[in-house]
């Protein structure tokens, strides 16, 4: 059975999937990731606005160990970097949201997504 997740989302992520320029949410992989599939529906919700939801089904998961080998594998393109800061992209900006003990411990998620 097709589950429904709920995320919260900063203004501009929410815009960029909305737009279709992001197709990766990029999530540590915790109890609460675990527990989606492909084909779920997640609902985002933008957390500056909070009457603002955005809703996507999931099309696959990526698991990796660490930032690192998901920014090696993934097209930051479509992760929510842009042409203006593609060049500074780095795994490390990850750990505005996580730290490197929980990155150990529970691994990294790129979920790819689509709107429905």
């Amino acid at each position: 059975m097709m589950a429904i997740h709920r995320m919260n989302l900063q203004a501009e992520p929410f815009r960029m999937i909305s737009s279709g320029q992001k197709k990766f949410e990029l999530r540590l992989n915790d109890e609460k990731r675990r527990l989606i599939r492909i084909n779920d529906t997640i609902i985002f919700t933008n957390t500056v606005n909070p009457n603002e939801h955005l809703v996507v089904v999931v099309n696959a998961l990526h698991h990796f160990a660490s930032f690192e080998e998901l920014y090696a594998s993934l097209p930051l393109l479509q992760c929510g970097y842009t042409a203006n800061n593609i060049n500074s992209a780095s795994p490390a900006d990850m750990l505005a949201y996580y730290s490197p003990d929980k990155i150990r411990q529970y691994g990294v998620l790129a979920i790819e997504v689509s709107l429905i």
